[in-house]
């Protein structure tokens, strides 16, 4: 009996010092996370930007950028409001229904280019009408404004009669991943070259002024011919302008499966690849599965290309769930798997840097999992995430595109019924005590 005690008591007693010792070294982590590990703090500004005028609604909202005067700049597709969104007028521009009568006094889809200064003020907006030289794309997705001020914008409308038509919500139609998501399974492409890929009608990227007076185009609509076609483009997703070199990074996008680089004054074709800097082809890769061996090629969309100070190009393979990171000549660098059981629309949609000259941070916006991410640029490791799936401030649905403006702060775009434009304050470096922090809520400890 003596003996059982004996060897209850040591039992008891290991039983504790594991405790013990696990909150020690839980302790020790936490103290380690806050002296080795910091990351970008923000909080969300629950109060911008200031409701529009003019009885004025966003609809899907799929493209962010700030100008040099740290104005915000976004696009979204006015057809993609639901029937009761925009009673206001009697023929809403690129709905397929049309009532031929104003059935209320609310509401209306607003101009799908709209600026806003830094206190959410709305200063400008126009689009969504073809002009002398161009036609708009039938579904708007992306748009940047380039170190020299003018916006560019492309398109991801397989059909003209698609016309900014109302995204398929998540409840309506699941995503298959190796297809286009939902988001922009807007109708069939008008036709197919002969032995050929679809003729995708937004085969172009458009440049304008910031007054919205057409510059220039690269591609011409419903002429794309696939992923080794170097004269138009396949349902582009986003832009990338290098103020250095003056060139246009296209991701390339949700019809072909490439990243593309165009002179950006005369849209001279540069040089493409796909991924790993394979020539790119468009064969279909079937549903995407975290089991399978890593694609060799990207899947559609590619969502983004951007380019950092130090001379290198991160690339959104979305469905794939991955950042794949090359040098501006597509030469293959590496690449990073991130959440990678992420099935559907994929974890990856867009990046944006941190504005300290290193470029230490990568904010990477997750529409499947409702997060942003703060990745170490270097090493592509998260360190931290916030948000939730939600209509509230700070939360998400559907979180699309990012950017930053020169005092850091974020900008996040949400598509689906999600339908608008959040702000997150930079509240400076804090350490990572934190890998999930949840909603910013303004203060809330992080």
């Amino acid at each position: 009996m003596k003996r059982n005690l004996y060897v209850g008591g040591i039992f008891v007693a290991v039983l504790i010092a594991l405790g013990v010792g696990s909150v020690v070294l839980q302790k020790r982590a936490v103290v380690h996370a806050a002296g080795g590990s910091q990351a970008p703090r923000f909080e969300v500004d629950p109060m911008w930007p200031k409701p529009l005028p003019n009885h004025w609604l966003m609809g899907n909202t799929i493209g962010v950028s700030v100008d040099s005067k740290d104005h915000i700049w976004i696009i979204h597709r006015q057809g993609s409001l639901e029937a009761m969104e925009d009673y206001g007028v009697a023929n809403p521009p690129g709905a397929k229904r049309q009532r031929g009568k104003v059935e209320s006094e609310c509401c209306e889809p607003a101009p799908p280019v709209l600026e806003f200064d830094e206190a959410g003020n709305l200063l400008a907006s126009w689009g969504g009408q073809d002009g002398d030289g161009y036609v708009w794309p039938a579904s708007n997705h992306g748009i940047t404004v380039d170190y020299k001020g003018n916006v560019w914008i492309g398109g991801n409308g397989r059909t003209k009669t698609d016309a900014n038509a109302p995204a398929v919500g998540r409840g309506r139609g699941a995503a298959v991943p190796g297809q286009a998501p939902p988001e922009e399974q807007a109708g069939t492409a008008r036709g197919r070259a002969p032995g050929g890929p679809p003729l995708y009608h937004d085969s172009m990227i458009m440049k304008f002024t910031q007054d919205g007076k057409f510059l220039m185009k690269i591609g011409t609509a419903g002429q794309s011919h696939g992923s080794n076609d170097i004269e138009n483009l396949g349902l582009p997703a986003k832009i990338f302008v290098d103020p250095k070199a003056n060139e246009v990074y296209v991701a390339d996008g949700y019809g072909n499966k490439r990243v593309i680089v165009f002179d950006a004054d005369s849209g001279k074709f540069k040089r493409y690849w796909g991924a790993y800097g394979h020539k790119p082809d468009d064969i279909n890769l079937g549903p995407y599965s975290p089991d399978q061996p890593v694609a060799q090629q990207f899947r559609n969309p590619v969502h983004c290309a951007d380019l950092s100070n130090d001379g290198l190009l991160y690339v959104c393979d979305r469905v794939n769930d991955r950042i794949q990171v090359f040098k501006a000549d597509g030469t293959f660098v590496k690449e990073k798997i991130l959440y990678k059981n992420t099935l559907g629309d994929g974890a990856v949609w867009d990046i944006a840097f941190s504005k300290d000259p290193q470029q230490k941070y990568i904010y990477l916006a997750d529409g499947a999992n409702e997060q942003v991410h703060i990745l170490d640029r270097e090493s592509l490791e998260v360190l931290t995430s916030f948000g939730d799936g939600g209509r509230q401030p700070g939360e998400f649905y559907a979180v699309h595109s990012i950017a930053t403006d020169s005092k850091g702060n974020l900008f996040t775009t949400e598509t689906y019924r999600g339908q608008r434009l959040q702000k997150f304050i930079y509240k400076g470096l804090a350490p990572v005590t934190k890998q999930e922090q949840g909603v910013l809520w303004p203060g809330k400890k992080s």
